[in-house]
């Protein structure tokens, strides 16, 4: 593998885990939330990834594949006096759990700045091969 397939790869992750990281936000700030755009409660959204084919065993990284709903089950909250109760008084709300989004958001940052490091470690390593060229 060549130095140029490192920063192809690294890119394509720190690409895909930016991705990672607008879902987590995104589900995050909608926690809370009882609507959404589409009249109904809010659900999670997760990041699918599959690696992009390379040449011979080598993979060329990584990509969005598909950015998904969640289907786990919408809370259901007792709030009588809420706008969007039911005539039993509950409330529809997301099924984001923010336990679970900050784990997300932890490897997502891990991953992102391990891409970084790698990428750096790929751009030392061809100075020292340039430098070694020089001399």
């Amino acid at each position: 593998m060549s130095l140029m397939n490192a920063f192809m790869i690294g890119a394509s992750g720190t690409v895909a885990q930016s991705q990672r990281l607008n879902a987590v936000a995104s589900n995050i700030a909608n926690a809370e939330s009882t609507t959404s755009s589409s009249g109904e409660a809010y659900r999670a959204r997760q990041v699918v990834f599959r690696p992009t084919p390379g040449y011979g065993s080598v993979g060329a990284g990584v990509e969005v594949a598909a950015v998904t709903q969640s289907s786990a089950p919408l809370k259901k909250l007792f709030k009588p006096g809420h706008p969007n109760a039911d005539a039993k008084g509950y409330v529809q709300a997301s099924n984001v759990d923010p336990v679970e989004e900050m784990v997300n958001m932890v490897s997502a940052s891990r991953s992102y700045q391990l891409n970084i490091d790698m990428m750096s470690n790929s751009r030392q390593l061809m100075q020292r091969v340039i430098d070694m060229v020089k001399s």
